[in-house]
């Protein structure tokens, strides 16, 4: 079976392994600007050697940012530094995949270090929007209820999304429908209180998500690859449930996506989620099974043989490492010398270690 270290095809973009860097929110960018922060953070973990590098949540609407410091690609002046940071991290051997995100009725608050609190519009906030008036909890803001003239402005404004990460040469995309942000909103009973066609039943409340895949689908070159990341579970009676992600996720295979990015959660205050290592790999493993597509596993994954583990035990296809690859932006190489595959130090750095230095070796497996 395939190993962490084997090379992945999704679609026709070829990763040199099935470690990707996970998405992780760092409240750094002026009116949605990318900066020399994100080009080293995400630059970093290319250099590292992760075969995909995931932005964190990018919004495709001012609105839809969770703070004021959140990425953006809402406007084509966002395309030339993200056209770098892209170009910086092919360069490394990795690919850059633009996480495409609304936070829905979790938006317009202050960044974690500031306080994480609601921000009204006078402190530089905005009016929160959701499939339905129904707040998160009681620190966040009643929302308004989209209309559905504002739900096809919201389609399209992702699908504009698409196309300027397609236009800064990102040839992997993601479309974020997880963690109680706006699309997961509409998916889960929770949140979604609407009687209209993009409410009631499964097919009313996954409307929105279906038009959006089809619609960034349509903005793509053939050859690349549509991730989409959803909250397998609510862990919430009453919510979202790993019955509803495998028949999305078939949905979403028709409809063009190539993989389903397993994460779960984040839509309920009163969610109840066993944590441990790998607790969401079993959705990966269902989803991968039923729906026949490639899943990412992502959730405590910190041990190289568990990452390799879940790989070759064909319990999903990528591992997505997130706070692990934070404390070490080395963590891929780190891994692969672990498991006895060999490192990848880049040339610049063969001087750390006389071996590396008069005989330098490569990931690939042996």
């Amino acid at each position: 079976m395939p190993g962490l270290f084997d090379s992945l095809t999704i679609r026709g973009v070829t990763l040199r392994n099935r470690v990707a860097y996970a998405p992780m929110c760092q409240y750094s960018s002026t009116d949605g600007f990318a900066t020399n922060w994100h080009l080293v953070h995400l630059g970093s973990r290319a250099v590292g050697g992760a075969g995909l590098v995931v932005t964190e949540a990018t919004a495709v609407l001012p609105e839809g940012r969770i703070s004021p410091e959140d990425l953006g690609i809402w406007q084509d002046a966002h395309i030339p530094k993200l056209a770098e940071i892209v170009t910086f991290v092919r360069e490394q051997g990795a690919e850059l995949c633009i996480q495409l995100a609304h936070a829905g009725r979790k938006a317009s608050t202050a960044r974690p270090w500031a306080g994480g609190e609601l921000l009204q519009p006078e402190a530089g906030g905005w009016v929160v929007r959701a499939p339905s008036p129904l707040p998160h909890d009681e620190r966040h803001g009643m929302p308004h209820e989209l209309s559905r003239a504002e739900i096809a402005a919201t389609v399209a404004a992702f699908v504009a999304a698409a196309w300027r990460g397609v236009a800064a040469g990102c040839r992997v995309l993601e479309v974020h429908a997880a963690h109680g942000y706006l699309l997961h909103n509409f998916l889960s009973p929770l949140a979604n209180a609407r009687s209209d066609e993009y409410g009631g039943d499964f097919t009313g409340r996954t409307r929105i998500v279906r038009e959006i895949v089809a619609g960034v689908r349509t903005v793509m070159p053939e050859n690349d690859a549509l991730l989409v990341r959803i909250s397998a579970s609510d862990w919430t009676e009453g919510g979202w449930t790993i019955d509803d992600s495998v028949a999305l996720s078939r949905d979403l295979r028709a409809l063009g996506a190539d993989l389903i990015d397993c994460s779960s959660g984040g839509g309920s205050p009163k969610q109840q989620i066993p944590l441990g290592p790998g607790y969401q790999v079993p959705f990966a493993e269902r989803i991968r099974t039923e729906a026949q597509i490639a899943t990412g596993a992502v959730g405590l994954i910190v041990e190289p043989a568990h990452a390799d583990a879940v790989i070759r035990e064909e319990r999903a296809d990528l591992v997505l490492i997130g706070r692990a690859m934070m404390s070490d932006p080395y963590w891929t190489i780190n891994a692969a010398s672990a498991l006895g595959g060999g490192t990848d130090w880049p040339p610049q750095y063969w001087r750390r270690n006389a071996a590396l230095w008069s005989k330098p070796r490569t990931l690939a497996s042996s």
